[in-house]
């Protein structure tokens, strides 16, 4: 089976070289856009990201587009648009064709973003009938660009290169009407020397790009389908004798201390006369600047260079301890390159960073400088709402800040090389790449007798696009894996790949998760698995190890059990982490007929087909805004774990999750917290333990007067002690805390107080307690509270919201990891459940307490409902103790939830509460919200998903306060911890709405109050919620307290510990 591989490799090699050259002024067939034996025609073999330099500090300082050689083309090109091939101008490309009145489009750009044509999202299916590798002509639009440039003076004499960075998914490209090239692989660059086309003067450059080309499928991504010149065009100049490509491949000795630095140049003569002798020289700086040893560090040449011909340099530097790279230091070092001729002249400059580091696979772990690195990454779309496919630099470090800022170490970049600006960030700042070629062939299957990449006629695309990615970012340090693609199946072309990855670059591992187990990957690679599978791999004996390239589906209210994967991780070396899906949601900015902004996905520009919203799976909004769930990412991943030794000596055991990193680097701080509130505080420099260590410290915490009823936790943090290019001084990148078991006296009870008599109204319809501040109001009818009147301002009123008192509530508005579940809520009619009251007792208990007793069944569909059984017990000073006893019958599904809700009047917007918080947290999500005493407004309580659901719960909540303007308002204490959200919509208004702008927010507040909530588990694409984190259609109990509150009273802290007496 190798020998025949290699025979597809030699085959498939041969035809590749074949594309990159072709005779000047040969016309195009026009047909090599429906061939996948045809990827490029005329293109310079691919090499790293490079740019000739005119002098040595520029070269130095390694920005391409500062050096004078670079002109870039980037602005206002003239643009057609047409919807089908035959329908394109065809000689558009002659600079005498007229184009002075099309309109202009600015390059970077898709089309689609700009009023032509529309985008389409699909996930699997091919947005046009599948017929590889043919395209429909019928709708195959076709974008035709004009422009013209001028060359710098200082050019004349050089060579002259064409550089497109990405261009989706075929074009065609013409200079001063002769025909330059074609090349297809929308995400990797293609360049083509235009030096015999050019002329003195003004040059008409035209491109003729085709949305949908053989090549489209090999491109089936799940993102949304644009196409045009979506990446940088420039043009850059080389002297006669150049340095086409070279490569800095750094090694470590057997103890990760000195290293060797192996260094290729590719020198080529595109000039018409022999070079009669050139030299490189190697120079090398460290990450400050300074120069490594005395400069040159080494030099080699050739005496001869026949025009056309090239020729390997081939030099090992040795570097005695360098920094090394690793995403926890990513110290760089500059190479700047010199190419000078027989007398000594320089003819050019070439320059890169490099990072000391490396990366094997070895005794079943991954190993980066030796260590077993945890992978703890996501995948990263290319996507911005505005622009579409094209990212900005500035939207590439937003990126990258936010995802340090939040403990991720590692991107994959789904599923197709990035825009090579990208590489240079993540070298700098550090973060881990999983380099992924352009190659997902979803839409054909899996299947031997589906997949493209068994098919002969293909293999040569296939390993075009592998090739292409490898031979660009072979210099990058942050680049620790070779991706072959995703979602492709298997066969030979993968097969073909792998041994080329594996002769051309041995220093970097080979993924792809559809080889799953197969010997041509060093990394088996699984999606979405469930924890028993991971553990069950885990204890089977394995030889490599396994990383999860997708989990955590994090669509829309998503990222459930988060905590149970890593645990699991952790407990099994051979497993070492993996890349969430995904980072950013695709949502386009859009606006609606009245002018109402909102985030559009599949279908909403009339596109077909579409998979709706399954394209909004981020950590984050499309404006990069930080969602709920990316606070329990940063907790989980943090790099460093609490224990407890004594709590009440302060005395805290600290594990050093960091690989690479002193924990003496970082500052540790301390609370101590009564109910929420800072009794005490202080900060200092955290222990030196080492990476992987274990080390002790002693807090200066000392027991305060302990107040009965109140609860004290500890919470430690470890902050940066200096500021660093992701983060300011003092950003906070662990913390845990600690409730300290002190002995507190039981809450103090308040006794009723006999002189505070209520008087009690009844009629046929409406029974009336009156206290002496206060009035409720109860309807007989329905057995719902239906006024709370306190100090004369309504808390509770029946106006347009219907149930005023506490209602049985078990349905929420399904989260997209519910949708499988939804359908079974649905059936049964928990959306629309119908109140029946079966009975309404009053009952005195005392002249100062009433009790006011209600039994409610709620049907369902299908036999199926609940009982809720209230006792309000109604106090004299205005408390109304609520007990619920709710008994579900038939046959019911797993539950959203158990509890009740109530509508609190309009104009009680400021929320203050002590649980968790500040972001919503649910029972599988929960580990990154602390607890604590938190404050919010209701309007902030709904974060606005692309779909509105399910949104703004709070766990562990002790009670909650909802107040005015003037600080009035009422309290809720609970009996014992519940869940709580409240918001300006009902479930239903939330369940109904397919985008934000649909949201009609009410002015009453709808109050949830519940005693047990489904968890959100991985269902969108994974598994579903965890049974332990299930609502079990079974009977619950429990109760709260409302209480008036009144700005004068006190601290709404040291009255919520009061309890009455009962």
């Amino acid at each position: 089976m190798r020998r025949s591989v290699h025979w597809v490799i030699f085959g498939a090699l041969v035809s590749l070289g074949l594309g990159y050259a072709q005779d000047r002024g040969v016309s195009p067939l026009g047909t090599e856009w429906e061939d996948p034996q045809i990827v490029a025609i005329s293109t310079e073999p691919p090499h790293a990201t490079l740019m000739p330099y005119g002098d040595f500090e520029q070269a130095k300082a390694c920005v391409r587009e500062a050096s004078r050689y670079y002109l870039s083309l980037n602005g206002k090109w003239k643009f057609h648009w047409a919807p089908r091939p035959e329908e394109r101008p065809a000689d558009f490309y002659k600079p005498e064709y007229d184009v002075s009145r099309w309109p202009e489009i600015p390059v970077p750009s898709n089309w689609q973003m700009l009023g032509y044509d529309k985008p389409i999202y699909t996930n699997i299916r091919y947005p046009f009938p599948k017929n590889p590798p043919y395209i429909d002509h019928s709708y195959n639009p076709v974008g035709s660009y004009r422009r013209t440039f001028r060359l710098p003076s200082e050019w004349k004499g050089r060579q002259v290169f064409l550089h497109f960075d990405g261009v989706e998914s075929a074009f065609y490209v013409w200079v001063n009407g002769q025909f330059v090239g074609y090349s297809e692989d929308s995400r990797t660059p293609a360049e083509f020397n235009i030096t015999s086309f050019l002329r003195e003067g003004e040059n008409t450059l035209a491109v003729e790009v085709y949305r949908w080309s053989d090549g489209s499928y090999l491109e089936d991504q799940d993102f949304w389908r644009m196409s045009g010149i979506f990446r940088n065009v420039y043009l850059f100049a080389a002297p006669e004798v150049h340095m086409r490509d070279f490569e800095l491949r750094p090694e470590l000795d057997e103890q990760y201390a000195d290293a060797e630095l192996l260094v290729t140049v590719w020198v080529r003569n595109y000039g018409g006369k022999e070079a009669p002798k050139v030299e490189v020289e190697v120079n090398l700086f460290d990450p400050s600047g300074a120069p490594v040893g005395t400069q040159p560090v080494a030099k080699n040449g050739t005496s001869l260079l026949y025009p056309g011909s090239e020729s390997a340099l081939r030099m090992r530097i040795p570097v005695r301890n360098p920094l090394k790279w690793t995403a926890e230091t990513p110290n760089l070092y500059t190479v700047v390159l010199a190419l000078k001729d027989g007398s000594g002249r320089t003819l050019e400059y070439e320059s890169a960073r490099v990072g000391f580091r490396e990366v094997e696979v070895r005794n079943r772990h991954l190993l980066v400088n030796g260590k077993p690195i945890l992978i703890k990454g996501v995948n990263r779309h290319e996507h911005d709402p505005d622009t579409g496919h094209y990212v900005t630099v500035e939207s590439m470090i937003q990126d990258i800040k936010l995802m340090k800022q939040f403990n991720i170490n590692t991107v994959r970049t789904c599923h197709y090389p990035d825009d090579p600006h990208w590489y240079d960030l993540c070298n700098e700042y550090g973060l881990y790449v999983i380099d992924e070629a352009n190659v997902e062939s979803h839409g054909m299957g899996y299947a031997p007798d589906q997949t493209l990449a068994n098919r002969p006629e293909w293999v040569k695309a296939h390993l075009e696009r592998i090739i292409r990615m490898v031979e660009r970012d072979k210099n990058h340090p942050c680049v620790l894996i070779w991706s072959m693609g995703n979602e492709a199946g298997d066969g030979v072309a993968f097969e073909a790949a792998s041994d080329w990855i594996h002769r051309r670059d041995p220093s970097r591992p080979v993924h792809y998760e559809r080889a799953l187990d197969r010997q041509h990957i060093d990394i088996v690679s699984w999606m979405y698995p469930p924890l028993d599978n991971l553990i069950r791999y885990a204890e089977s004996n394995p030889d490599r190890p396994l990383i999860m390239c997708e989990y955590a589906h994090a669509m829309g209210n998503a990222v459930g059990n988060l905590p149970e994967y890593w645990e699991i991780i952790e407990a099994y070396d051979v497993l070492q982490g993996g890349c969430i899906w995904d980072w950013v949601d695709q949502g386009l900015r859009k606006k609606s007929p009245e002018g109402k902004e909102f985030w559009a996905y599949g279908g909403d520009y009339g596109d077909q087909p579409n998979d709706d919203n399954f394209c909004i799976n981020g950590l984050v909004s499309p404006d990069r805004t930080v969602q709920p769930e990316l606070w329990e990412v940063k907790k989980v991943y943090q790099n460093v774990k609490f224990e407890p030794v004594d709590l009440f000596k302060g005395i805290l055991r600290l594990r050093n999750g960091f690989f690479f990193t002193n924990l003496g680097l970082f500052d540790l701080q301390w609370r101590l917290l009564e109910d929420g509130v800072e009794v005490q505080s202080g900060s200092l420099p955290a222990p030196g333990v080492e990476p992987r260590g274990w080390g002790v410290v002693h807090l200066p915490v000392a027991q305060p007067q302990l107040k009965p009823g109140a609860e004290y936790w500890l919470r430690v943090s470890l902050h940066l002690r200096q500021k660093t290019l992701w983060a300011e001084a003092g950003h906070e990148i662990a913390w845990e805390q600690f409730r300290i078991p002190y002995r507190v006296a039981s809450p103090p009870l308040v006794v009723p107080d006999p002189t505070a008599k209520l008087q009690v109204t009844e009629s046929e319809k409406v029974l009336t307690i009156r206290g002496g501040t206060f009035e409720v109001v109860f309807d007989r009818l329905s057995g719902m509270m239906t006024s709370l009147v306190y100090n004369g301002k309504p808390v509770v009123r029946d106006e347009e919201d219907g149930v005023r008192g506490p209602a049985l509530d078990v349905f929420r508005a399904f989260t997209d990891n519910e949708e499988r579940l939804a359908a079974d809520w649905y059936k049964v009619g928990l959306d629309k459940l119908r109140p029946e009251l079966r009975s309404f007792e009053v009952k005195p208990i005392s002249d100062s307490q009433v009790q006011v007793l209600t039994e409610i069944q709620y049907h369902g569909a299908e036999a199926t409902g609940f009982t809720h059984r209230c006792v309000y017990t109604v106090c004299g000073n205005g408390w109304i103790h609520v007990a619920n006893d709710i008994r579900p019958y038939g046959e019911l599904p797993i539950l959203p939830k158990l509890g009740v809700r109530m509508t609190v009047m309009r104009g009680h917007e400021d929320l203050i509460w002590y649980g968790r918080g500040p972001q919503e947290n649910y029972p599988d999500r929960k580990s990154g919200y602390p607890v604590g005493l938190w404050r919010s407004t209701v309007a902030d309580q709904c974060f606005l998903y692309v779909r509105p659901q399910e949104t703004g719960n709070h766990e562990d909540v002790r009670w909650l306060a909802l107040l005015d303007k003037d600080g009035d308002g009422l309290l809720v204490t609970a009996d014992e911890i519940l869940s709580f959200s409240a918001l300006h919509y009902t479930a239903v208004d939330l369940d109904k709405a397919n985008h934000i702008h649909e949201l009609v927010p009410r002015a009453n507040v709808i109050l949830c109050l519940d005693a047990r909530v489904l968890g959100l588990g991985n269902g969108s694409c994974g598994p579903m919620v965890l049974e332990r984190y299930y609502v079990r259609p079974e009977p619950v109990r429990f109760g709260f307290t409302l209480r008036p509150y009144a700005k004068g009273m006190g601290e709404l802290s040291e009255l919520a510990r009061l309890r009455m007496a009962r």
